[in-house]
C-alpha cells in the first residue's frame, strides 16, 4: 500500500525557557533538559482517508503538523508525505499539500475574495483560467460567492475565515492538513465547510485529510480513524467505533422523574450506578437523573427499583460511550486542559 503519510520515531525537542527548563533541586552550572514535543512518533495514513488527531493543549498535534507540512524540523526520526521526505524533498513536497489554519488570516487587504485565491493559485502554478474557475467553486462552497468583487480588508472574521479554508484547496493539493478549520465558524458555515470536504475526498480516490479539531461531534462525523495523542506519544488509534469499544466507559442514561423523595439515595445505593446528579426542571415541575451504568450493570436493576418505589418515569434515554467519553478516559483529561 502506498501511504499517504508515513511517520517512523518521529522526535522534536526545544530549547527549554527559563520556566520550563529548571527542575526541583538543579544546581547552578546544571544543563536544562530539553522540552520534548513530540517523544518517538509512529504514524501510517492511507490515501483516501480523513485522519483526525485529538489530544489536548500542549498535546503535541501542532508540532506534529508543522513538521509534516515542513514549516519545522524533526529532531530525529523520519516523515514522508505524499511519498516525499518532508526534510531531503520539502520544497518538491510543498507542491502536493495544503495546509488550512483556523482563525489564520491570508490575503492582502487591497484584492478581491476572488483576486486572493486567482493569486494563491499561481504561487503553486495553477493556470489563470483554471484558477479563476476554481475560485468562483470555492467562494460559492463557503458562502462567499456575493463577496467575489469584496475587497479582503471589507470582510467581517468569519468571512476572512471562510476565505482562508477555500485558499487551502486552490491548488488541489494531495494531502490537505486542517487545523481546526470550522473555528470561529457559524453552525451553517461550519457544516458547509464538513460537507465540502467530504465531497472534495469523494471526487478522487487518492485524495487524503488530516484534521484537528477541538470538536469531538466534527471528529466523529468526519473521520474513518483517529489518532489520540497526549505528551508527545501516541496513545491510541482506531476508527470511531472501535476507540468507543475498547473503553469499558458503560452507558450513560438519563432519567426524567416527577417528584420522587429519597431517588436520589435509592440511585446511589444500586451497585453500578456512578456520577450521579440532578437537575432540576421547574418549569415541568420534574426532575432529570443524570448517571453512567457500569458495564455488565442492568438497566433492569433502575427500572425494578423504580416500580418498587412507585415511580412512573416521564422519560428514559441511554447513550452509548461518546468520543468525549472515550477521550477522557484514555487521556485523564479534557481538550481544554493542560498540565500547569
Amino acid at each position: 500500500m502506498t501511504w499517504a503519510v508515513e511517520v517512523e520515531k518521529l522526535r522534536r525537542e526545544f530549547a527549554p525557557s527559563r520556566q520550563t527548563g529548571r527542575k526541583a533541586g538543579a544546581r547552578p552550572g546544571d544543563k536544562p533538559a530539553p522540552v520534548v514535543a513530540l517523544g518517538g512518533v509512529d504514524l501510517t495514513i492511507r490515501r483516501g482517508e480523513l485522519y483526525g488527531l485529538l489530544g489536548p493543549n500542549g498535546a503535541g498535534k501542532t508540532t506534529l503538523l508543522k513538521i509534516l507540512t515542513t514549516l519545522l524540523y524533526p529532531t530525529a526520526g523520519t516523515a514522508r508525505v505524499a511519498g516525499l521526505d518532508v526534510v531531503r524533498q520539502a520544497a518538491d513536497l510543498r507542491r502536493k499539500i495544503a495546509l488550512v489554519s483556523g482563525g489564520e488570516y491570508s490575503g492582502y487587504g487591497i484584492l478581491t475574495t476572488r483576486e486572493t485565491l486567482w493569486m494563491f493559485g499561481q504561487f503553486y502554478g495553477v493556470p489563470s483560467r483554471e484558477a479563476y474557475r476554481r475560485a468562483d467553486l470555492l467562494l460559492e462552497t463557503v458562502g462567499l460567492a456575493d463577496m467575489a468583487g469584496a475587497r479582503v480588508n471589507r470582510l467581517s472574521t468569519g468571512q476572512r475565515q471562510r476565505l482562508n479554508f477555500a485558499r487551502g484547496f486552490v491548488s488541489d493539493p494531495e494531502v490537505v492538513f486542517l487545523d481546526e478549520p470550522t473555528l470561529g465558524l457559524d453552525v451553517n458555515a461550519a457544516r458547509e465547510v464538513r460537507g465540502f470536504v467530504r465531497r472534495w475526498l469523494a471526487e478522487r480516490e487518492n485524495r487524503t485529510v488530516v484534521l484537528t479539531t477541538h470538536y469531538l461531534l466534527e471528529a466523529d462525523e468526519l473521520c474513518d480513524r483517529i489518532s489520540i495523542i497526549d505528551h508527545g506519544k501516541i496513545l491510541a488509534t482506531d476508527t470511531p467505533i472501535g476507540l468507543r469499544a475498547r473503553v469499558r466507559a458503560g452507558r450513560r442514561v438519563v432519567l426524567e422523574v416527577a417528584k420522587a423523595d429519597g431517588l436520589g439515595d435509592a440511585l446511589a445505593s444500586l451497585g453500578g450506578v456512578l456520577n450521579l446528579r440532578s437537575m432540576a426542571q421547574p418549569e415541568k415541575d420534574t426532575t432529570l437523573w443524570h448517571f453512567t451504568l457500569e458495564e455488565g450493570s442492568r438497566m433492569a436493576q433502575v427500572l425494578e427499583l423504580l416500580s418498587w418505589r412507585g415511580v412512573v418515569p416521564v422519560n428514559l434515554t441511554t447513550h452509548d460511550p461518546s468520543l468525549e467519553d472515550v477521550f477522557v478516559a484514555i487521556v485523564g483529561r479534557g481538550l481544554e486542559e493542560q498540565e500547569g
